[in-house]
C-alpha cells in the first residue's frame, strides 16, 4: 500500500469512510465488520468516522462503536488512525443539525473517547461550522483538547480558505487536515485543496464518487472516467481516486463503503498511474 502523511502519522494513501455502514440503508453488522476487516486486510490504516454517523436518535456514535469493535477483533487494528468528528448532530428524523459551542465539542470528544476505547483520539475534526458560534471559539475547543492530550491531532471539515488559515493560526500551526466534499460532480473545493497543498495540510475528499446514491453513476455521467477505466481494465471509481491522488501529495481520499468488494476496488487506486494526458482529460470532464 502506498502511503501519505497526516501530520506526523503515515497512513495508507486510500482511507475508508465509515458513514454508509451506520446511516439509512446500512447493512447488517456482520457485513459491516467484514467490510472493515477487508479494509484492514488490504492495508488501509485510515478510517474516517463521526459521532453523527448513526440513524436513530438513541444510537449516537453507532459508527464509532462499530469501528472500535472491528479494530479490537483484528490483528492490524492497532495500526489504524481513526479520524472522528464532532459538531454535527442527527436528531433521528433524518435531518442534520449543528452545535459548535466549545462546551458541546469538549463533551462530544469525551463521549467519542469512551466509544472508541482510547486514551487519546488520533485525529479529531470540527465537523461543520455553526453560524451561531464564532468559528474561533469552536476551533479554540480543539486547541484545548490538543493541549490537554485528549486528541493527538486536530482537523476541520467543510471549511473555506479563510477558515483554514484561521484554524491553523488558532491551533498554532498544528492544523493537520481539512475534510471537504470533492468529486467529479463537486469541484468547488479546488481552492481549499490548493491551499492545503501550500500549507502542507492533508486534504481528505469526502464523497469522492458523488455521494452514496450516485456513486454507481460515475462512469455513465463522466465519459472520460469510463473510457480511461476501460482502457486500463479497472473501475471508473479507481480512476477517480487515482485522479485525486495525482492532484497533490496531500490528498488522501476516504471513499465510503459497505461491502468488502468496494473496499478492495478502491484500494487498487493507490497503485494506478495516470498519464498527464489522462489527468488533463479528467480535469476537463
Amino acid at each position: 500500500m502506498h502511503t501519505r502523511r497526516i501530520g506526523d502519522v503515515e497512513v495508507s494513501a486510500i482511507g475508508l469512510g465509515g458513514m454508509p455502514m451506520s446511516i439509512e440503508g446500512r447493512p447488517d453488522e456482520a457485513r459491516s465488520l467484514a467490510t472493515l476487516h477487508a479494509a484492514l486486510d488490504a492495508g488501509v490504516t485510515l478510517i474516517d468516522t463521526a459521532d453523527a454517523y448513526h440513524r436513530d436518535a438513541d444510537e449516537v456514535g453507532h459508527n464509532e462503536t462499530l469501528i472500535a469493535k472491528a479494530l479490537a477483533s483484528h490483528d492490524r487494528g492497532g495500526d489504524v488512525l481513526v479520524a472522528t468528528k464532532g459538531g454535527h448532530l442527527r436528531p433521528g428524523d433524518g435531518s442534520w443539525t449543528l452545535d459548535g459551542r466549545p462546551e458541546y465539542l469538549k463533551a462530544a470528544c469525551e463521549a467519542s473517547l469512551r466509544r472508541l476505547g482510547v486514551e487519546a483520539i488520533g485525529l479529531y475534526q470540527f465537523h461543520r461550522p455553526d453560524p451561531r458560534v464564532p468559528y474561533a471559539d469552536s476551533v479554540g475547543a480543539l486547541r484545548e483538547l490538543l493541549d490537554e492530550g485528549k486528541i493527538r491531532a486536530a482537523g476541520i471539515s467543510n471549511a473555506n480558505p479563510e477558515q483554514i488559515r484561521q484554524a491553523d493560526e488558532i491551533l498554532g500551526g498544528r492544523l493537520v487536515s481539512v475534510q471537504n466534499q470533492f468529486s467529479p460532480a463537486f469541484r468547488s473545493s479546488e481552492p481549499e485543496l490548493r491551499l492545503c497543498d501550500e500549507l502542507g495540510v492533508a486534504f481528505l475528499p469526502w464523497s469522492p464518487f458523488g455521494g452514496i446514491t450516485r456513486a454507481g453513476e460515475l462512469g455513465s455521467r463522466y465519459a472520460p472516467f469510463a473510457r480511461i477505466a476501460q482502457a486500463r481494465g479497472v473501475s471508473p471509481h479507481q480512476v477517480c481516486l487515482a485522479w485525486m491522488l495525482a492532484k497533490s501529495p496531500v490528498v488522501v481520499p476516504i471513499p465510503g463503503a459497505s461491502r468488502p468488494e468496494s473496499v478492495r476496488d478502491s484500494v487498487g487506486a493507490a497503485g494506478l498511474e495516470l498519464t498527464a494526458d489522462d489527468i488533463a482529460e479528467l480535469d476537463a470532464a
